[in-house]
């Protein structure tokens, strides 16, 4: 099966959360265990996005966000794919003369409509008219054969909500592998991380509302981040020394820090799936998490325990970080963590992937 695969939203720096997740199912499409099941290749639209992704047969094509997008199968089927699979829903589907599966990771914009500001301003205004209601989403859902997306939750949504007549696969993002979890003997640092976005749905500020009561710890805000978010932030706590901005950070010091830190945190309003939670569980590290569906479904049986605490405010953040203070509390929590990361695999995701694929190949034959 030739697999084509979008990658144009691989970012060319940092990962964030879809260019993790499209980079790490085209690497998890290679491994041995599902060697000779798809000859997959990588839609780029920079060549500098080649530096983050596995080394594969590409086709550069146009940028996601061109004018050109609508029309993009004239530039794809000419190389004639089995299937194309994209991370994100938007992707030009005008004249296509192959099979289709989009992704919705989530429905977080029809509650907090804000779009990223550092897409062009016709984009933002174009992103606001499409979370009016539910009609634009039904049409560009249905306009692929099979739909992909990542929790469960979201996927009980599409079908509360009657966002397609298409077929919902579940295709869930995981934790890259950790060679070595962390001893959950060992006392963790004082430090707190969070991993995301600075959106005003991401709640930071409550986060830091959190820190304030923690005079001796520090948080590591590691994406990154414009200097006008990054002052008002300062602004919120008592003693901006506590900050640490990495402005994006390297795979290898983010690993490291997961190693060591005291806990993940997020207060965020809404998730598709937090990739940051299940990537901390993997290294053993608690989290404290929002009361959401989706990380009850991410954290499993974990969930409201030492291992993944759940936080409404400010102050249970603090109380959920003094907890983990007690050497017993900390050893559970880390064991609990590392067990439950288990469950998601990039393999399973991948192989997921796949089914997908077949299940719609030949579709236009």
């Amino acid at each position: 099966m030739r697999l084509f695969v979008d990658c144009r939203y691989v970012r060319t720096r940092v990962h964030d959360g879809i260019s993790r997740y499209t980079a790490s199912l085209v690497q998890a499409l290679t491994s041995p265990q599902l060697s000779g099941r798809a000859d997959v290749t990588m839609l780029i639209s920079d060549p500098a996005q080649l530096d983050m992704l596995p080394d594969l047969p590409h086709l550069r094509i146009s940028s996601p966000t061109s004018p050109l997008e609508p029309f993009v199968p004239r530039q794809i089927s000419p190389h004639s794919p089995d299937v194309v699979f994209s991370p994100m829903q938007t992707m030009g589907s005008a004249g296509r003369t192959y099979p289709l599966i989009l992704t919705l990771h989530d429905l977080i914009y029809y509650q907090h409509s804000a779009p990223p500001q550092n897409l062009p301003a016709p984009i933002r205004l174009g992103w606001r008219l499409y979370h009016l209601s539910y009609a634009p989403q039904r049409w560009t859902l249905n306009r692929a054969d099979a739909v992909a997306t990542v929790s469960d939750t979201t996927a009980q949504l599409i079908a509360e909500h009657r966002l397609t007549r298409r077929p919902v696969h579940l295709v869930p993002n995981a934790p890259q592998p950790v060679a070595q979890p962390r001893d959950p003997e060992a006392a963790p640092q004082r430090e707190l991380i969070y991993m995301g976005s600075f959106m005003a749905y991401k709640n930071v500020e409550a986060i830091i509302d959190g820190l304030n009561m923690l005079p001796e710890h520090r948080l590591h805000l590691c994406s990154p981040i414009d200097p006008a978010r990054r002052q008002e932030l300062m602004g919120a706590a008592h003693r901006p020394s506590q900050l640490v901005f990495h402005n994006g950070i390297s795979e290898e010091d983010y690993s490291r820090l997961l190693s060591s830190a005291a806990a993940l945190v997020t207060l965020s309003q809404a998730e598709g799936y937090g990739l940051p939670v299940i990537e901390a569980m993997s290294h053993g590290t608690p989290v404290i998490v929002s009361d959401l569906p989706i990380f009850r479904e991410v954290v499993g049986e974990a969930a409201d325990t030492p291992a993944a605490q759940v936080a409404a405010t400010p102050e249970d953040l603090a109380f959920a970080v003094r907890r983990l203070e007690d050497p017993a509390v900390f050893e559970a929590a880390s064991r609990s963590a590392f067990e439950r990361s288990r469950a998601y695999s990039w393999t399973d995701s991948a192989e997921r992937l796949l089914a997908a694929a077949e299940s719609v190949r030949g579709a236009y034959a």
